[in-house]
């Protein structure tokens, strides 16, 4: 390695304190340091060039070169490079932008408002919620169902959402979170229990929780269309159909959280079109600004925009907010990014792409190491089993996903281990010829990983 090189990995080693990192794998391998960003690819700081296969974090999906996107920027912030919402203030994009999320809206949403996140959009939602129930007389709804598996977050109360083991690191979740079951078939369905079986099994177990909670005591459902970073759990087609009218029947806001499927991920516009869902609320963030910008968003239906400004006015504000949620140099960014998204073919791309994807997938699947390969659009993920008849995962000690992950990055390649598995999420602007590229390499990493994991296991 040059000195350069050197330098900076041993500054990054002494001054900054890593996030959801492999920490064996951090103390073994070190950082890689990204020195600048070319289309869907990323350059270290040696000149290695990565193809991003997990856009960033799900987020980058215009790639990182977009000039359209960095002259939006450059525009706004030569006219009004920062403001906030507070006190009846704004400014001209935050207004722009809300009004072409809720005509983008798949189904009928009232008002806008943003934050700087996805975590800090649920926290909203939260604090939301009990604030429109203690209104209507009911301050004992507190409730929050959420599924095992889920990612909503990693503020406190986000992160207790968030229905992870590692969560009790910190202590989590809350007392006020119920936990329901993952919609997991291949993990969780009984042995010959049909998808449509199994959705109606998950949804007579959520009608028995309601009722054993006290459903007076609930005061939203937090879920993904797909569960992304829970490993790229597609539901079965009418998971929602069997849950939602439940839901309904006890009053029971639906939050739909569209912060990695929405604005593409899934091949339409909205997970919730992709995975015929009827939420109550919407939650936005990564692609609406296509990680240009830290962004999140709130959409709030008629119904709950009217019980809500109702228990605000009691306070005469709504008692919430943050600096820089409806940032004007954000909304500028995030009116351009949906403008390409929805004007300028993307979509099908993402289709187009995405079929190649999910047919690389598939045969993938057919590995001895692999026990399901799943995904919808450009989302997938790749299960490493030990057995595909027991469906038995390897032994923990034996790092299957980090050793693919790392095996990948060492070839040009990043993807995301989770666990046994592996997580795909190229960016919208990626070509079929790269995604071929990079099933063609996981398919020889699988042989590599596969080889020398039985060797350890004999």
């Amino acid at each position: 390695m040059t000195t350069a090189i050197q330098s900076w990995e041993r500054r990054e080693a002494e001054s900054f304190f890593h996030t959801f990192s492999d920490l064996p794998s951090l103390r073994q391998d070190g950082p890689v340091v990204i020195e600048r960003g070319e289309g869907a690819y990323i350059v270290d700081t040696g000149g290695r060039r990565y193809f991003e296969g997990n856009s960033g974090l799900w987020n980058m999906t215009l790639g990182f070169s977009e000039q359209r996107l960095t002259d939006a920027a450059a525009r706004q912030y030569a006219e009004l490079p920062g403001y906030h919402t507070f006190f009846g203030r704004n400014s001209k994009p935050s207004i722009a932008l809300a009004e072409r999320m809720l005509a983008l809206a798949p189904v009928p949403m009232s008002r806008a408002f943003f934050t700087n996140s996805g975590s800090e959009a649920n926290e909203s939602v939260v604090k939301l919620l009990w604030m429109m129930w203690a209104h209507d007389g009911q301050p004992q709804r507190r409730k929050l169902l959420t599924r095992k598996n889920a990612y909503h977050g990693a503020t406190v109360m986000a992160a207790s959402l968030t229905a992870k083991d590692y969560n009790k690191a910190f202590g989590l979740p809350l007392p006020e979170i119920v936990v329901l079951d993952c919609p997991h078939a291949y993990r969780y369905a009984a042995p010959g229990e049909s998808d449509d079986e199994f959705c109606a099994r998950l949804a007579a177990n959520l009608e028995v929780t309601i009722e054993a909670e006290g459903p007076e005591t609930i005061a939203g459902m937090f879920a993904e269309p797909v569960m992304g970073a829970g490993g790229v759990i597609v539901p079965p087609q009418n998971y929602f159909g069997h849950i939602q009218p439940i839901l309904k029947r006890h009053g029971i806001p639906l939050v739909a959280d569209e912060v990695i499927c929405g604005f593409g991920r899934t091949g339409n516009l909205w997970g919730t079109q992709t995975m015929g869902m009827q939420p109550d609320i919407m939650v936005a963030s990564k692609s609406m600004s296509a990680g240009y910008f830290p962004m999140g968003a709130v959409m709030l239906s008629k119904d709950i925009d009217r019980r809500a400004l109702a228990a605000a006015e009691a306070f005469e504000e709504f008692p919430h907010g943050f600096t820089t949620g409806g940032h004007p140099v954000g909304c500028a960014i995030s009116l351009e990014a949906i403008r390409i998204i929805t004007e300028e073919g993307v979509l099908d791309d993402i289709r187009n792409v995405g079929s190649v994807l999910q047919s690389g997938l598939d045969q993938l699947a057919q590995h001895p190491m692999v026990g399901e390969a799943r995904g919808v659009g450009l989302m997938g993920a790749l299960e490493m089993v030990s057995d595909k008849t027991s469906k038995a995962p390897f032994a923990g000690h034996l790092r299957i996903g980090e050793r693919i992950a790392k095996a990948a990055r060492d070839r040009g390649f990043i993807i995301r281990p989770l666990g046994s598995s592996v997580v795909l999420a190229p960016p919208f602007i990626s070509t079929a010829r790269e995604i071929e590229a990079l099933v063609a390499t996981l398919g020889e990493i699988l042989d590599q990983v596969y080889a020398s994991a039985r060797k350890e296991a004999a």
